[in-house]
């Protein structure tokens, strides 16, 4: 059956042979199945919501909205449809199949990114991400991050149309160069050997353990760098921090999560500007002291001074009595300048003292003297010692070796339960008291809460074990250190707001303190009569 079509801008059936489907349709995904169900739906009932369509000659019409109930139909063996004609230009057309898929549930979000970006491609009319976002009912917010999914590399495009990541994950990878995301994509999932099969299993891992990843491998905060940001000829190639696009703070509408913190998504541009940083100082300071912060044996002839070879001076003032008397927070006339060229903390300048003969910092050890016998003894006691400790620390580096890069239930389980073996009974009531496990009633010892702390250790979940891991670490470490130092470099690491918390416990406390005080009771005064006859 064939039809002319004069007037264009009617309700009407039309022969399925006269219709195509639109090339700009950002729709991609049509699952076999719910066409299935739809065409037996279409051959009992038949097509009950009309196609959008718009005529592209007098015999030919392209399917604005409705390519899925089309295919249907065609399943269905249908020879016409109902349509609504509608004379649209293409950008009209376009902005009309957005938002009517958008309206599906079953929308995949990189169509609808592909949708979002195709509007904003066009010439004319021109849009904004704002426009478009007022177009479609979203907010700007959401218009700015899906467009850009649209940046994902062809492997996390698969992964994320096969299901094997959600549109969190992708939301995140999206926020990273090209060249990050399939680092980052590895760090979404973890294998899993408890099966017993030759083959791991692999699991995805929570979104926010790949936003931790990405805080910790990917982004760099651009306050603690050491180099000047607004230098555009540090690196000429790279020009200004305060201008490149690769910035968070360029694009807040995406990065909203990290509030007024701006970071660098680009860490090889951040080292080159850290090693031509470095450069330029000590090719100012010839003499200036270079320093090392990384563990490990140093590297032959090199000029750079391993950790052992100087003591840092601390800036700040001492908290305690204790801290004033030791060697860090004490100055002396050797101390000077150093920078930092190897490890953490790379182009950052420090107060140091490497003068061996520092009677401050550098304390010569007393040695013990005695007869031929007594030095006879001491020399077998340091052999011991030493085989003893090569003995351990190969060892270690074996286990070490043994663990999988990414730690599964077992090899958490491991950990804590030793570490929570080593823990002093008050701080261990401490972790259980957080986590409401009650002592046993048995005795007040410390057995009645390591029972059921060892139970409910059993039953927990990796990431609960993840955070206990940490948590001990932090304890075990206070015992050794400042304490409140050990939480401050926590806090650091982990980006908690510490002064929140500290004016958050404030109110607290004084909302407390006012309660106590509305509770106590008013003296009642003593009648006149009463004063008298007393």
């Amino acid at each position: 059956m064939n039809a002319t079509i004069v007037n264009a801008t009617e309700y009407r059936n039309l022969p399925i042979a006269v219709l195509t489907e639109s090339t700009t349709n950002p729709r991609r995904i049509f699952e076999d199945e719910a066409l299935k169900e739809l065409a037996e739906s279409i051959r009992s009932q038949g097509v009950l919501s009309p196609l959008l369509v718009r005529p592209l000659n007098e015999r030919s019409f392209e399917i604005v909205a409705g390519a899925r109930r089309y295919r249907a139909a065609r399943m269905a063996d249908v020879d016409s449809v109902p349509v609504r004609i509608v004379n649209l230009t293409d950008a009209e057309a376009l902005e009309m199949s957005i938002v009517e898929n958008l309206q599906r549930r079953d929308v995949h979000p990189m169509e609808e990114a592909n949708g979002f970006r195709a509007l904003l491609n066009l010439e004319q009319p021109r849009y904004s991400i704002e426009q478009i976002a007022a177009r479609t009912g979203k907010n700007p917010a959401y218009v700015a991050a899906r467009l850009k999914l649209t940046e994902l590399t062809p492997t996390v495009v698969e992964a994320f149309y096969k299901d094997e990541i959600g549109v969190g994950h992708a939301l995140l990878l999206a926020k990273l160069q090209p060249a990050q995301q399939e680092q980052a994509l590895a760090a979404c999932f973890k294998e899993d050997w408890s099966g017993g099969d030759r083959k791991g299993k692999r699991i995805l891992l929570p979104v926010r353990n790949l936003q931790f990843w990405i805080e910790s491998n990917i982004l760099l905060i651009l306050k603690d760098a050491p180099f000047d940001k607004r230098d555009a000829q540090l690196v000429p190639s790279a020009g200004s921090c305060v201008d490149c696009p690769k910035r968070t703070g360029h694009n807040k509408l995406l990065f909203s999560e990290l509030g007024k913190q701006d970071a660098c998504t680009s860490p090889d541009c951040y080292q080159s500007k850290v090693d031509t940083h470095v450069s330029k100082a000590i090719a100012a300071k010839p003499q200036i002291v270079q320093i090392s912060t990384a563990y490990g044996k140093q590297q032959e002839g090199s000029s750079t001074l391993p950790r052992n070879k100087y003591v840092p001076i601390r800036q700040e003032k001492p908290s305690t009595k204790e801290e004033a008397v030791r060697p860090e927070y004490k100055t002396c006339k050797y101390t000077t300048e150093a920078i930092v060229t190897e490890g953490s903390e790379k182009g950052e300048i420090h107060k140091v003292c490497a003068q061996p003969d520092c009677p401050i910092h550098h304390p010569k050890k007393q040695r013990e003297s005695g007869d031929d016998k007594g030095k006879s003894e001491e020399r077998k006691r340091r052999h011991e010692e030493a085989l003893a400790q090569t003995t351990g620390i190969r060892t270690l580096a074996a286990i070490v070796a043994a663990v999988p890069v990414r730690l599964m239930k077992r090899d958490l389980l491991f950990v804590v339960e030793r570490l929570a073996a080593l823990l002093d009974e008050r701080r261990l009531e401490i972790v259980a008291r957080q986590r409401g496990i009650k002592q046993a009633k048995d005795s007040g010892s410390q057995e009645s809460v390591t029972k059921p702390f060892a139970a409910y250790l059993r039953r927990a979940e990796e990431s609960e074990l993840s955070r206990l891991l940490v948590e001990l670490t932090i304890l075990h470490s206070a015992t050794r250190q400042n304490a409140a130092q050990v939480l401050r470099d926590a806090a650091t690491t982990y980006k908690v707001d510490v002064d929140a918390i500290v004016q958050q416990v404030k109110q607290e406390f004084a909302a407390k303190e006012k309660a106590k005080l509305a509770k106590k009771p008013v003296a009642k005064p003593v009648p006149a009569k009463a004063k008298k006859s007393a």
